[in-house]
């Protein structure tokens, strides 16, 4: 793909900061790979002194990736391509000493913070206010605030809760030499913004810089990125605030104005040539972000045809709108051949798919969700590889953690604590300290006579590994654990518990199929790290179906976008709260997912607990070019054609159901 003029534009221009903002479709992760190709060929920089900064692992390899094509030999290796939270990791692995921590601290994940909030948080406190008490002190993090700060800001009596769980929450993330994902940003920015040397040691270790998706940054990600660029400014940030969709994770798009009060020398590119959709979509998206108040404007633009009109369907209720988008979308490939994963539902909620789902299983359509629990996010998964981690790595508290009372011995919270502190204190593992004589005489002598079960368990595990396979270890462990005997008691569905029972048996085909490939146990332990919900095989040949926020950065030649309605897009949360502008971006960015055709449904009756509503179209049909839609049952001549066609495919695909 050639640079069109403002492409090339914000690949060559390095006198100072820029900002390009970059449309929909609109190439910008090539101008970022041509970027830093530019400033290694045509600059001199050298490699190790970029750094890219995305916020997703698979956005970091393809960048990687499309770099490592347009320059020559290991250049693209020397990179420092990473999500925030890597960078932020780097740095606190190289200066955890300044940041109080000791080498091989442990990174708690979502499961390991709630787990510890809702120790610390009242007996009674149910769910909702747990997650909103979790929610609390990680928009404080997000904000850079330490717990004092947060307490000082407070001013409701949950905001005081907060702070105070916040102020507890830290000491014991501290007992366990450990931090969160919000304290992967948090910590490093502080230590930047105090320590006049670290920050000029890594402003000379990132010569320059390129942001992706900046909108999405929250205070302390736009802060840090700040101390790291210092006052000369070399910096690309690419940004959309047309498409900031993530509000409610702290994501402001106003980080993209606060560049020009920083940085009065900023310049501004426009990136606005659309690459992707027809001239009604593009018209359609246009017309609707209007409707938002902006400090740039933009209008995209491109040299693609007009396509069809935008369909508006019409429907009685979910099911039937259900029906309908499968029909459509047996009938549309029917007609057209193209692969199935070409075609994609959309939705604002996780909920919305169900009636999809099985429409689309009636017609034997394949179909991949997009959003559900990850396989390697499942608990059974998560917890037999919390046993191998801490085989492979001793060190590693947060696995420790995880699955000391998993399946259950007696080793409760106050062990945990008891034994995290006496490690902090020796500065030694909570697996080293577990040995220690020192250990047993601090709790009572059951709880002590578990604990040394559970540390003679580990250390004959640990033997075993070296004489097997990462699979045949995973079968030990499942053994020696009473891990299967645990599952069977704990899950009383039979089908459920069969499914967890056959998660783990797949976790074993899985690092079978890996040691195949030459890998070994320790080497395989080491990549469990990296992977997340992103790092799913998404190459499947079906349908795809996923919310709104997890379309982001896809395309598809045919979108169904469904619950168009008041309530549901935008949600009545956000109506209730005045947060329309943000909804309209959801809906933007849905819109602009489709190259080829786009059609829009909505349900005139819906049931929540247990009453079936009347339901109203989205105000944004209102606000599109009504000249670029065709509303089903407005026009009679067409709605009886796409009825005989859409009618002809279903036979089609029963036929062919029937001959397989």
């Amino acid at each position: 793909m050639r640079l069109n003029p403002p492409q090339r534009a914000a690949v060559e221009y390095t006198d100072g900061p820029l900002l390009v903002l970059a449309g929909a479709g609109s190439g910008k992760t090539h101008v970022i790979a041509e970027k830093i190709a530019h400033l290694i060929a045509r600059k001199n920089m050298a490699p190790d002194k970029i750094g890219a900064i995305t916020f997703t692992n698979k956005a970091a390899r393809e960048m990687r990736e499309r770099v490592a094509r347009l320059v020559k030999g290991p250049t693209a290796a020397e990179l420092t391509v990473a999500t925030f939270h890597a960078l932020g990791l780097k740095i606190a692995q190289t200066e955890h000493a300044k940041m109080g921590l000791k080498r091989g601290f442990s990174v708690f994940d979502a499961d390991d913070s709630a787990a510890i909030v809702k120790d610390l948080a009242p007996a009674a406190a149910k769910p909702d206010a747990l997650y909103a008490l979790r929610s609390l002190i990680s928009n404080a993090k997000s904000s850079g605030l330490t717990s004092e700060q947060a307490a000082d800001a407070a001013r409701s009596a949950r905001e005081r809760e907060a702070a105070d769980i916040y102020a507890r929450y830290q000491k014991r993330l501290a007992a366990f030499n450990a931090v969160d994902f919000d304290d992967l940003i948090r910590l490093p920015l502080a230590l930047l913004e105090t320590d006049a040397e670290v920050r000029s040691a890594w402003q000379e270790r990132l010569r320059y810089l390129l942001v992706d998706e900046c909108q999405d940054t929250n205070l302390a990600q736009y802060r840090l990125l700040k101390a790291l660029a210092g006052g000369r400014g070399a910096f690309t940030c690419v940004g959309d605030d047309d498409q900031s969709i993530y509000a409610w994770r702290g994501a402001n798009p106003g980080n993209l104005d606060e560049l020009a009060r920083d940085y009065p020398a900023l310049k501004v590119i426009k990136l606005e040539q659309n690459y992707r959709c027809s001239g009604r979509i593009l018209r359609a998206a246009n017309a609707l972000i209007a409707h938002n108040p902006h400090v740039h404007e933009k209008r995209l633009w491109s040299e693609h045809g007009e396509g069809v009109p935008i369909r508006v369907l019409a429907c009685r209720d979910d099911e039937h709108e259900a029906e309908r988008v499968a029909a459509d979308i047996a009938h549309q490939q029917q007609l057209t051949k193209a692969p199935w994963n070409e075609f994609a539902v959309l939705y604002r909620g996780n909920h919305q798919s169900r009636p999809v789902e099985k429409a689309l299983r009636a017609l034997r359509v394949p179909y991949q969700l997009t959003g559900g629990t990850a396989f390697f996010e499942r608990t059974e998964v998560k917890d037999v590889l919390a046993y191998l981690r801490l085989l492979v790595n001793p060190d590693d508290d947060a696995a420790f953690l995880r699955v000391a009372n998993v399946p259950r011995r007696e080793i409760g919270t106050t062990t945990l604590e008891k034994l995290g502190e006496l490690a902090q204190s020796r500065h030694v593992s909570m697996l080293h300290a577990a040995h220690s004589d020192a250990a047993l005489k601090l709790l009572a002598p059951r709880p002590a006579a578990a604990l040394a079960g559970f540390a003679s368990m580990i250390g004959e595990l640990t033997s075993a590994m070296r004489k097997m396979s990462a699979a045949e270890l995973v079968e030990e462990i499942v053994r020696r654990s009473g891990y299967e005997a645990h599952v069977r008691a704990e899950t009383k569905d039979e089908s459920l518990r069969a499914r967890r029972l056959e998660n783990i048996a797949e976790l074993g085909q899985w690092f079978r199929a890996m040691g195949r490939n030459g890998g070994r146990a320790g080497d395989l332990a080491a990549q469990l790290a990296l992977l997340t919900n992103a790092d799913r095989d998404e190459s499947e040949n079906a349908v795809r179906l996923m919310t709104l926020h997890s379309a982001k950065g896809l395309e598809f030649s045919f979108v169904y976008l469904i619950g168009v309605e008041q309530g549901t897009l935008p949600h009545e949360s956000s109506i209730a709260e005045g947060r329309i502008d943000e909804e309209r971006r959801l809906f933007y960015v849905g819109i602009t997912r489709a190259k080829e055709r786009l059609c829009l449904a909505h349900a005139q009756r819906s049931r929540r607990y247990g009453e079936i509503l009347a339901n109203e179209p989205s105000r944004f049909l209102a606000e599109l070019p009504q000249a670029d839609l065709h509303w089903d049952g407005r026009d009679a001549e067409q709605d009886s054609q796409v009825k005989r066609e859409t009618a002809a495919a279903h036979i089609a695909r029963l036929a062919q159901m029937f001959a397989q």
